[in-house]
């Protein structure tokens, strides 16, 4: 019997993902959840984290997601993500200084949305965790 189900990841300026995978996982913003075939139908949002999926091969690409929403439908999912790069894609060096900048705004408190540089800085951290997965692989 096949496992597989159709997945799409989409971002305002491409389709990073598109094609059949055995298994989704992602950072929801009630708790993280996972989708298997013939999966329920529902939407719901995500927020800042990992999301994975397992390829019919068996293996796993991790991806960064800044937040957006998922819906489940007919054995095909479609994530529309604000922001999404594969592990393999993200510039490690640009995402530390990106975290070290939002870092020093937040102690200068200059000109600062004290809550957009807590975002900014869960959103570096999380491309961070998610390309150095990479690299110790």
């Amino acid at each position: 019997m096949e496992k597989n189900f159709h997945l799409e990841i989409i971002t305002p300026q491409r389709v990073v993902f598109s094609g059949d995978v055995i298994d989704f996982a992602a950072p929801g913003t009630n708790g993280g959840f996972e989708i298997l075939k013939n999966h329920a139908a529902f939407i719901t949002s995500i927020k800042v984290g990992e999301i994975r999926v397992r390829q019919t091969d068996g293996y796993d690409d991790y991806y960064a997601t800044s937040g957006g929403f998922v819906e489940v439908h007919d054995n095909k999912v479609i994530v529309l993500a604000e922001t999404c790069e594969k592990a393999s894609e993200i510039d490690v060096n640009r995402a530390k200084l990106a975290h070290e900048r939002e870092l020093k705004r937040l102690e200068e408190r200059s000109n600062l949305d004290p809550n957009g540089a807590m975002q900014a800085i869960a959103r570096a951290r999380n491309r961070m965790r998610i390309a150095e997965r990479r690299l110790k692989r």
